[in-house]
């Protein structure tokens, strides 16, 4: 994939940064090449590859699924300026 240099300043204007005619020229390249190294990636058959989280195999912790109010509700609203039966009151908004 090509990137031109009106890529690379809206790339920059997105991301808030200014660059000079010098740095978009020289930022076109290596982003071109970034792409073309992406790209190739694509090209690897990972269909034999099983999907994991680390290099080194290890089981994950996991804990029951089970629904709880967090038991601390009483702590959560306590510096809140209203309440009312453990949820926060705001004001009125939308009519």
């Amino acid at each position: 994939m090509q990137v031109d240099e009106n890529t690379v300043r809206r790339i920059a204007r997105l991301a808030r940064i200014s660059i000079t005619d010098d740095e978009a020229k020289s930022l076109e390249s290596e982003l071109t090449g970034i792409l073309n190294w992406v790209e190739q990636l694509g090209e690897v058959d990972t269909s034999d590859v099983e999907p994991m989280t680390r290099v080194v195999a290890q089981k994950l912790k996991t804990r029951d699924d089970k629904v709880t109010d967090g038991e601390i509700a009483d702590d959560v609203v306590k510096n809140a300026p209203v309440v009312d039966d453990h949820y926060f009151v705001v004001p009125k908004v939308v009519e």
